[in-house]
């Protein structure tokens, strides 16, 4: 009854953390994660708020409604009667309403779309920015997954190799010095499988707090790599239109217009708006439908909003200088993801199709000739130490060139980061 009790336990853990495993994410769902991750939120939030800035900005200034009361004489009293219809009050109600000159509503409110412009802009590239921060911590996962893989595979190779020679020391063919060797080398793989496992959880830590998920454990699909894309030089228009589809650039664009509607609003400023009122007057004893006309408008002597006007002049200089230097960012990020996207790809082939290969058939020869005795153990541990510098060179060089490949698609592919 007891063990039954036991293997229903058992089992239900078992289940349990069967089920607390979480499937590996795929790169399509960890990009789609990360396209609506906080970072995004609160950039999407300033858009909204920005488009609510063109609604505040695109309406004439409110009529004033003013109410009041004057020359009441407290000397002599009030008077007898009703308050509103019979005391010697001088009751007024009036409204205002001023005219806005130079076409301010109209430079105001493109001063208000330009910036909801580039806020859009910038939601845009906020996005791209986490599409590739997310991308690349996948990649990085990815290859701690793989690392865990080839170093395991290695630890095994290194488990089975101790195990027979074990065997062969209890049967005299060899030395203790050389068990010994085998013992350490052992140990130091499995210190290697330790520290690998170590990267894997640090690597989903970052990926977790990329795309907002939990980082229990967290996996992704390492077969999904970026193909290797073979880059064709762009000439003059290709680039310029690399360029011009920047979200960033597009962005600092916005913004010019937005300085420059503003400046042309602190132009505008100098034409004065006039203030129109009518109050209607009602003092007993005197007449009760008096009317007062007003006019009003503010009188620039000696100041022509110089001030506002270099202000706003110096704010147009920054953000044309602003959008120069992004260009020229742009222009410059888009020759280095070409140069790393070639150089990645190249490194890639010669460690799959060179090095590697190499690295494991030095490997099997050095461990058949090890068993026929026709090489020392010495050799067969610097074997297998290249072998594992190989496969570790190898799948460095496969995230460089899954991150490049990232890079180059972020840059020149339009549509991606809006449908990653």
């Amino acid at each position: 009854m007891k063990s039954s009790v036991l293997f229903i336990a058992g089992l239900l853990l078992a289940v349990a953390g069967a089920r607390a495993v979480p499937p590996p994410l795929s790169l399509a769902e960890v990009l789609r994660l990360a396209a609506a991750n906080v970072d995004v939120a609160v950039a999407r939030s300033g858009l909204e708020a920005a488009r609510a800035d063109i609604l505040a900005a695109d309406h004439a200034p409110l009529p004033q409604l003013t109410l009041k009361s004057s020359q009441m004489d407290l000397q002599r009293g009030l008077g007898p009667g009703n308050l509103f219809a019979d005391k010697r009050i001088d009751k007024s109600l009036g409204v205002d309403w001023t005219w806005e000159r130079g076409g301010k509503r109209e430079l105001r409110t493109a001063a208000a779309r330009a910036a909801a412009q580039a806020a859009a802009r910038d939601l845009d590239d906020v996005r791209r920015q986490q599409l590739a921060l997310a991308w690349s911590a996948s990649i990085e996962l990815a290859t701690a997954q793989q690392r865990v893989e080839e170093v395991g595979q290695l630890k095994q190779g290194a488990d089975a190799l101790l195990a027979a020679m074990r065997t062969r020391h209890q049967a005299g063919d060899i030395s203790t010095q050389d068990l010994v060797r085998a013992e350490i080398e052992t140990a130091r793989a499995g210190i290697d499988l330790a520290q690998a496992d170590a990267d894997r959880r640090r690597a989903g830590l970052a990926l977790a707090r990329s795309i907002g998920r939990d980082a229990d454990d967290i996996r992704v699909d390492a077969s999904a790599w970026p193909a290797v894309a073979e880059v064709a030089p762009l000439d003059e228009a290709g680039r310029a239109a690399a360029v011009a589809r920047r979200a960033d650039v597009r962005a600092a664009e916005a913004r010019v217009e937005a300085a420059q509607a503003q400046l042309d609003g602190a132009l505008a400023a100098r034409r004065s708006d006039l203030t129109w009122g009518m109050s209607v007057d009602h003092f007993p004893g005197t007449s009760s439908r008096l009317v007062e006309l007003r006019l009003q408008m503010p009188l620039q002597l000696g100041y022509a909003q110089q001030g506002e006007i270099g202000r706003a002049r110096a704010q147009l200089q920054q953000a044309q200088d602003l959008a120069a230097r992004v260009r020229l960012m742009a222009e410059a990020d888009l020759s280095q993801a070409a140069l790393e996207l070639q150089s990645a790809a190249r490194t890639l082939a010669a460690h799959e199709s060179e090095l590697l290969p190499r690295a494991r058939q030095v490997l099997a020869q050095a461990e058949l000739a090890y068993r026929k005795g026709a090489m020392p153990l010495t050799d067969l541990i610097d074997a297998r130490r290249s072998l594992r510098a190989a496969v570790l060179d190898a799948l460095a060089a496969h995230a460089d060139q899954a991150r490049a490949a990232a890079g180059w698609a972020l840059l020149t592919d339009p549509e991606f980061a809006k449908n990653p």
